[in-house]
């Protein structure tokens, strides 16, 4: 990472590690400073709306809008995950993930300016598709699967890719993308919040940013909202720096520690939630109430091929469809290890119909099932009681 604050939205000073550290090693290390002689390990949060600033604006910290030092270490901490070794990549945190991805959109498109969006990614996004419309802006959509936005990419300036897609669990070809979006003078963003940095490294495949909502699995425990933009291309950060400044969309203090001190689990929850994840999967395809189960780990998922290319671990999401709407809201209410919310990502499991919302192109009976750190068998056994209560 930058040794420089303006660079990477604050360092920390610390040598980050080598690109073949372990998962684990790099999640309990990254971001920390040097250590100094009876001081934490994890510096607290720093509470400031200003900084003493005798002089001419110089320096790291100015004002509690535009830099702090617990956002320093949290982004330099992400930066090591997103993009190990990699001393060209600039982190910057926000408020949620959507001021994240609004922070890409907003500060690379002006009026006249086409964008491919997914027609099947996160529910939100057909509301900003609105936004940019009515700031000038042509937005084209196509799905996930089977690499459909090549198919509209000619005079983009933006290709925003969700892989895996959220909550259909479709996966793209991202090299294959980045290569011909690049190659008609378009960026790329890749939404990376369902797979976390463990899970995948959009940079490392081409793209030009990874961005992710961190309220999800990368701080695991539902109590925060958190965003994040990486990027490898330093005009471009900056436009979407400039973009947080304006719009102040910055992350809190105590929710950048909190995160920071979550991700030292990361590689230990991460882990724990995939193998329960596949578990949970190949039972749930012996169901024969189960229809169009999704799970990129499975072998015989349509996604799987494509995302064993490119995925080091395949997310604790599993989506499925159950026979009707009344069917799974029985199922819903007869899980007692699996709260009804509508996040993913978190160490106690969660599960929703997804179609209650609306902005989803799902059956009604189609369930979005977040696998948490529960016991794999008492999550299993949780899941199949539920389906026999809730056939009757």
């Amino acid at each position: 990472m930058s040794d420089s604050a303006t660079d990477n939205g604050g360092s920390t000073g610390a040598e980050a590690f080598a690109a073949d550290t372990g998962d684990g090693t790099r999640a309990v290390r990254a971001g920390l400073p040097e250590p100094v002689k009876h001081e934490p390990t994890l510096p607290g949060p720093v509470f400031a709306a200003h900084f003493h600033l005798p002089g001419d604006p110089t320096g790291p910290y100015t004002y509690g809008r535009d830099e702090n030092p617990t956002w320093a270490h949290l982004e330099q901490a992400i930066g090591e995950l997103e993009a190990p070794g990699r001393e060209d990549v600039q982190t910057l945190v926000f408020a949620s993930g959507m001021a994240a991805i609004s922070s890409v959109l907003f500060s690379q498109l002006q009026a006249g300016d086409t964008v491919v969006l997914p027609s099947d990614g996160y529910q939100v996004l057909p509301l900003v598709r609105a936004q940019l419309e009515a700031y000038g802006v042509q937005v084209r959509t196509a799905p996930t699967g089977g690499d459909a936005q090549l198919d509209v990419l000619d005079g983009a300036k933006l290709l925003w890719i969700e892989t895996p897609s959220n909550p259909g669990l479709d996966v793209c070809d991202v090299r294959r993308l980045v290569e011909a979006a690049h190659a008609r003078g378009a960026l790329v963003a890749v939404d990376n919040t369902l797979a976390t940095p463990l899970g995948q490294r959009p940079l490392e495949l081409g793209a030009d940013f990874s961005v992710a909502s961190g309220t999800k699995q990368l701080t695991g425990h539902g109590d925060i909202l958190l965003g994040y933009v990486a990027g490898r291309d330093a005009e471009a950060m900056a436009a979407v720096r400039r973009w947080r400044k304006i719009v102040g969309a910055i992350a809190g203090p105590m929710e950048a520690w909190l995160a920071h001190r979550s991700i030292s689990t990361l590689q230990l929850r991460v882990d724990r939630q995939n193998a329960t994840a596949l578990k949970v999967a190949e039972v749930l395809r012996a169901r024969p109430e189960v229809n169009g189960l999704r799970y990129p780990g499975l072998p015989d998922d349509p996604s799987h091929k494509i995302a064993s290319q490119q995925m080091r671990r395949y997310g604790c999401v599993v989506s499925f469809t159950l026979p009707t709407r009344a069917r799974a809201d029985r199922f819903l209410d007869a899980l007692r290890l699996v709260d009804d919310a509508t996040s993913f990502g978190g160490v106690r499991s969660t599960a929703e119909r997804r179609g209650r919302w609306g902005g989803d192109a799902v059956p009604e009976g189609f369930v979005r099932l977040s696998v948490g750190a529960e016991d794999p068998d008492d999550l299993v056994a949780d899941l199949l009681r539920a389906l026999e209560e809730s056939a009757g």
